[in-house]
């Protein structure tokens, strides 16, 4: 939630703002005030479901995804070795056995006889050989390849220090499939359930290396859905895909995925029946209708594993110097922004990994809007540049993706730079697949993104920035020890000096500052009363598998 870039996350996947609410009318009234709005229309006899993704995916190739949005897609489309169940923990799905070795380094999938894609092609353990080594080409430029980097050879392959060849992925026969480990990985398990790990049709990518920019005959899954309408920039039409091994769990029929990147228009469309969900993991709400919805007792919230923050160019001036970064991190109201707007129990951030991994990160590692501290920062900054002033700072410029919401929280970031230090600080905001692709090009100084666990360990939120040209770091940050630190962990078989390693490490990350975190997520969205079975994770992620209309 790329996480998952939460878009979020994702990505995406985001919540807060900084503006005194807007007076709550009848575009933002609770739902049940209009027609529809509590019942979902006609839909609940049909089983088709209808939700709002926001925006255009970035890529609907597991290979390429690294958002939210395109995860919110492939999570009903696809199925990977393993899939997260109802209770969070990693089950059995396109493989119906799995052996581990004795030194917890290999393992062996077979693969269901029954499993199918949705053209009715046997899913074979070439199709997961196939996309794994895909996404590990260098050629390919997959920002998540990374999270391939604990097969054995993986990291050496994508980084063209060895072949792909030598990459510890085996093909036994069409229906087994042997993984090699650089080392014991106890969550593995929960990764072969992540998108990066599903499979890939390998007869139609080899046919047509194209096959996922469009719905159509090319456009072949293996999960419980199967998309067949993509009306790019404004909805996606999902239908039950007959061929998925486990169809008869899955009750719904359709699912009809709607592009309206406006909160307040999602909200309304809720209201007048023309919705079932509105909010997160796949939406926004509108934050001046959240304590109106918690009046209503209609609003649901649900903390998650999953972290909003500000990336920074660490090679881009001014914000090259340290002090600088520490200045503008010490000198935002968190708590304001979680109280005055977000109002949906976010916790401020003053660390990287949420608190449902380290407990203690809901204090953080440095005081909330430490004016004084942000100060002697700043004075240190403009001594090592040579500078009388803040008014002879370069310009700095703070960017994010279109959205009420991150609009609102970039002016009070904006306001309380001024306020608290005299900065002058420029904003732009740019539709997210071109500001995603100035990220990732490092074309940009401050960036807002937000991140949502891939599975459920620390290592996720502190391996991004783990190496400088790492598919997700876009900080230009790389810090040796923290390197070795993050590499020592994965050998550390003793969870509690494993843990120690890694709060270590994001002490050098906090010292550092190539991030700026600014609040822990919760998940906070309304759904009509007769939609049962949406299962959102503590990562942020929704399936629809089991969802029904009652």
């Amino acid at each position: 939630m790329r996480k998952r870039l939460a878009t979020l996350f994702s990505l995406l996947l985001v919540f807060s703002l900084f503006l005194s609410a807007c007076g709550f009318n009848k575009e933002t009234a609770s739902p049940g005030e209009k027609e529809g709005g509590s019942k979902g229309g006609d839909s609940a006899a049909k089983q088709e479901l209808r939700v709002n993704i926001k925006t255009e995916p970035f890529s609907l190739h597991p290979g390429l995804a690294n958002d939210s949005v395109s995860s919110n897609v492939l999570l009903q489309t696809f199925e990977g070795l393993t899939r997260i169940n109802k209770d969070g923990k990693p089950e059995n799905a396109m493989a119906e056995d799995v052996q581990v070795s004795e030194n917890g380094a290999k393992y062996t999938f077979k693969i269901r006889q029954d499993a199918k894609w949705s053209n009715g092609d046997p899913v074979t353990a070439k199709d997961f050989e196939y996309a794994w080594k895909w996404a590990l080409d260098p050629a390919h430029e997959s920002q998540y390849a990374y999270q391939l980097y604990y097969i054995k050879g993986a990291q050496a392959a994508n980084e063209k220090k060895g072949s792909l060849d030598q990459v510890g992925i085996k093909v036994v026969d069409d229906k087994t499939l042997e993984v090699t480990l650089e080392n014991p990985t106890p969550f593995f398990l929960e990764l072969t359930a992540f998108y990066t790990y599903f499979p890939v049709n390998s007869k139609i990518a080899q046919a047509n290396e194209k096959w996922y920019t469009n719905a159509g005959e090319n456009y072949t899954s293996n999960g419980p859905f199967k998309m067949v309408e993509w009306a790019h920039n404004n909805k996606i039409i999902l239908e039950k895909n007959e061929n998925y091994w486990d169809k008869d769990s899955v009750k719904l029929e359709k699912i009809d995925m709607a592009m309206v990147n406006e909160n307040n228009t999602e909200l309304s469309m809720y209201q007048n029946g023309e919705l079932d969900w509105a909010g997160m993991p796949t939406g926004q709400l509108p934050v001046e209708a959240i304590p109106q919805l918690q009046s209503d007792k209609t609003l649901k919230i649900q903390p998650i594993a999953g972290v909003y923050w500000y990336k920074i160019n660490t090679e881009a001036k001014p914000m090259d110097n340290l002090n600088l970064r520490k200045a503008l991190a010490y000198a935002i109201d968190r708590k304001g922004i979680t109280e005055n707007i977000t109002k949906d129990g976010s916790i401020p951030a003053m660390a990287n990994v949420p608190p449902t991994m380290f407990p203690e990160n809901e204090k953080g590692y440095f005081k909330d809007n430490d004016v004084k501290k942000a100060k002697e920062y700043l004075q240190k900054a403009l001594d090592e540049m040579g500078l009388k002033d803040v008014s002879e700072l370069p310009e700095i410029k703070l960017s994010y993706n279109t959205d009420d919401k991150h609009a609102k929280i970039a002016q009070a970031v904006q306001d309380m730079w001024k306020k608290n230090l005299g900065i002058n600080v420029k904003l732009e905001n740019t539709e997210w697949a071109v500001y995603i692709d100035k990220l990732h090009k490092g074309n940009y100084q401050i960036g807002r993104l937000g991140w949502l666990g891939d599975f459920n360990d620390p290592i996720n939120f502190l391996e991004l920035y783990r190496e400088k040209e790492g598919g997700n770091n876009d900080t230009n940050w790389e810090d040796p020890e923290y390197k070795q630190l993050l590499l020592d962990s994965a050998k550390q078989q003793d969870p509690q000096k494993r843990e120690e390693m890694l709060k270590k490490a994001e002490e050098i990350l906090i010292r550092d500052m190539p991030i700026i975190p600014i609040y822990f997520y919760t998940n906070a969205w309304v759904q009509v009363d007769n939609l049962k079975g949406v299962v959102v994770s503590g990562l942020g992620d929704v399936q629809f598998k089991w969802a029904y209309f009652e």
